[in-house]
């Protein structure tokens, strides 16, 4: 699909054809989203509350998810009714005071029915509080479940969707993301136009860099991408940045080294909340300030930021904002971004400074720093870095007394914790063999000067998150 500049829509929802989820805050409605796109079928899922007015675009159909209200309580959301004026489908899902969760059978009663192709009777997970007592004029039963008259949703959710999108909807199936690039380029020169130049934030994640690659691609030089060293930073990961996205990729790149701002900043500072403040606001005035000596080569000021919420009075580009993780990283891998890179841990934006526990300072970095080097180093030796979502060592503010020698010790303890997800909304802590958390340990306290103890978290989100601060 080769997209012609000129006739390229800003928004993707007007170069796909779209199905439009609307969220009444399931538990569901970013999987819904998924599925639908991952048969190549695009899906934008907004508020319930839109108001369909302010669409430019009109859905091939729309799906209405469910969501925690009864739609008996007072506060319960309402969709705008303009929905039903529009002559698409639409499709509502897990709406519902008689309560029914659990496993249960879904009996398909209209064999017919398009939206049940290829669907059989079948067991199901029911998680609703409602019940539907009566149909509208002009409404059918076409599955039910032995508490639910009026019922329609399966495991085999997958077909269902597909039968509902494309079957019912007509909606093409032409969502990839070798189309999107091509789209998105287009997108980007046709906004940006044939002489503006755009500034941008790198970090070394998966995100910034395939955001970062994909203007290089669209407007070569005339993209300046900055990276601040904020003195909290993974192990060697500045070294990292610079090869892969400057020499690697041939991205336009400064590099801000301001390790001794911020950490002067954080002096004396324990509270976590105090600590992500300081670091985004001193990140703000370090990227403001550099982002002003960069003079585009026709003497005009830059005229757009990639992706970000900075204090800044110029436009926004936002190449990924449609994009689920899965999708950001199968686009980056099309456009030769490292693997090892694609397929990075997440890292949060304070970095270091919230895994280590109490103050910061040189020394607590530098002890938490390597600790997570061995940790993610281990890791990838036993071949389980993708098979674990994030893992990361954390310093905590106690000390423990240990044996070194004949000497008895009483130095600090580094906390390893490693998680599997879906999503990040829950997680599971991550099941090492024995056998490996000892070999780490022992290296961790062998290698990093100031540990005596390690230990290994085995909380769960909720009621844990990931990051310990």
């Amino acid at each position: 699909m080769s997209a012609n500049i000129d006739d390229v829509p800003i928004e993707v929802s007007k170069v796909f054809d779209t199905i439009l989820v609307l969220d009444f805050g399931s538990q569901y409605s970013h999987l819904i989203t998924r599925r639908l796109r991952e048969f190549n079928v695009y899906a934008e899922m907004l508020p319930c509350t839109q108001k369909i007015a302010e669409l430019s675009w009109k859905p091939k159909g729309i799906i209405l998810s469910g969501g925690p209200y009864s739609v008996y309580a007072e506060d319960a959301p309402h969709v705008d009714h303009d929905i039903f004026k529009l002559g698409v489908p639409i499709l509502g899902v897990a709406r519902g005071d008689k309560r029914e969760y659990g496993p249960a059978t879904l009996n398909v009663e209209d064999p017919e029915c398009a939206l049940f192709k290829g669907v059989d009777h079948s067991q199901v997970w029911m998680s609703h509080g409602d019940k539907l007592h009566a149909l509208p004029t002009g409404f059918k039963v076409v599955a039910t479940s032995d508490n639910s008259p009026f019922c329609g949703i399966s495991n085999e959710s997958k077909k269902l969707l597909k039968n509902f999108a494309v079957d019912i909807c007509q909606a093409k199936t032409n969502w990839s993301m070798e189309n999107f690039i091509d789209t998105e380029i287009a997108r980007i020169k046709k906004l940006v136009g044939p002489t503006a130049e755009v500034i941008g934030a790198v970090s070394g994640g998966v995100d910034s860099t395939v955001g970062a690659k994909i203007m290089k691609e669209a407007i070569g030089d005339r993209f300046h991408a900055i990276y601040v060293d904020n003195g909290v930073m993974r192990k060697n990961e500045t070294e990292s940045v610079k090869k892969t996205l400057d020499e690697g990729l041939g991205i336009n790149l400064t590099v801000v080294d301001a390790g001794d701002l911020f950490l002067g900043r954080l002096k004396g500072v324990t509270d976590p909340e105090k600590k992500r403040k300081i670091i985004g606001n001193t990140f703000i005035h370090v990227f403001e300030e550099e982002a002003a000596k960069i003079k585009p080569r026709d003497g005009s000021e830059i005229e757009y930021l990639l992706q970000g919420t900075l204090r800044y009075e110029i436009e926004l580009i936002e190449p990924l904002r449609e994009l689920f993780k899965d999708e950001v990283r199968h686009l980056g891998e099309l456009l030769g971004v490292p693997e090892d890179l694609v397929w990075r841990h997440p890292f949060p934006g304070p970095g270091l400074a919230i895994r280590v526990l109490g103050e910061v300072t040189k020394e607590q970095v530098k002890i938490a720093r390597e600790a997570d080097a061995i940790f993610i180093e281990e890791i990838k030796k036993a071949g389980l870095y993708r098979q674990i979502s994030q893992a990361f060592a954390a310093l905590l503010p106690v000390k423990s007394v240990g044996v070194m020698g004949d000497q008895r010790t009483y130095e600090q303890v580094i906390a390893l914790r490693a998680i599997e997800t879906l999503d990040f909304m829950t997680a599971d802590w991550f099941i090492f063999e024995a056998a490996f958390l000892k070999k780490v340990a022992s290296r961790i306290v062998n290698e990093v000067d100031g540990v005596a103890r390690v230990t290994y978290d085995i909380t769960s989100k909720p009621p844990a998150t990931v990051e310990w601060e």
